[in-house]
């Protein structure tokens, strides 16, 4: 993953750990203070966002620690890559897009962040500046033609 995807996940485990935890803490507490737990729903509701909340913290210290992270800004070179930067043109509609190729737990399409294991980037892997490349999408297949090819951004 990029090193602005492992920061994102340490600010993330930080804030669950240090801010959520003590929140649904607290809306524990409140709903004990009501009585009856068996009927609580506040109770109930807060339990389960505490669940909720561990089960994500143990996820993020698990993927940090598995961490594969790689400095896009020391790379290099003109084929596409992880962390390289795309411009590609849709030959259909002309249209061009932008798309960097990230770590799974980083990637956010609307971003322009695509995930090293998407149809995309698996089909862009490899290929430079001129290349067309063919993808199978949902709605069907896609021709793109890569029109830039950037690195360190």
């Amino acid at each position: 993953m990029t090193v602005r995807g492992y920061a994102a996940l340490e600010e993330e485990l930080k804030h669950r750990q240090q801010v959520e935890r003590q929140r649904i803490i607290q809306a524990i507490s409140e709903a004990r203070a009501l009585g009856d737990l068996s009927e609580n729903a506040e109770y109930h509701a807060a339990k389960e966002a505490q669940s909720h909340n561990e089960g994500r913290v143990m996820e993020l210290e698990s993927m940090i620690a598995r961490a594969e992270v790689i400095d896009v800004t020391k790379l290099s070179g003109t084929k596409i890559k992880f962390g390289a930067t795309v411009k590609l043109v849709d030959e259909d509609t002309e249209e061009e897009k932008t798309y960097q190729l990230v770590g799974e737990p980083e990637a956010d399409v609307r971003s322009g962040l695509v995930s090293i294991t998407s149809p995309i980037a698996r089909a862009l892997i490899g290929k430079g500046v001129g290349d067309t490349v063919e993808v199978t999408t949902p709605g069907g297949g896609k021709s793109y033609e890569v029109v830039a090819v950037q690195y360190g951004a």
